[in-house]
């Protein structure tokens, strides 16, 4: 199961990117845990300097805008 974290202080493109998140790893069949962190002590602990943004297992994969949906199933595959 991955681990994916969605940082952002809860606005709409972090809700969408949560839900595409949920979507590409239903699509391509892998097990994810979700967590949104909205904590901007934590968001900026973790190196997001712009929202939302996306790790997968602990590494940084995106930040700032929407993901590109064929990025996130390779970012969820890896």
């Amino acid at each position: 199961m991955k681990t994916v974290k969605v940082y952002g202080p809860g606005c709409k493109r972090c809700d969408a990117t949560e839900a595409m998140v949920k979507a590409a790893a239903a699509k391509i069949g892998i097990e994810v845990a979700v967590e949104k962190i909205t904590d901007a002590k934590s968001i900026a602990m973790a190196g997001v300097m712009s929202t939302p943004g996306i790790s997968v297992d602990g590494k940084l994969v995106h930040a700032g805008g929407l993901p590109d949906a064929t990025r996130l199933e390779g970012w969820l595959r890896a």
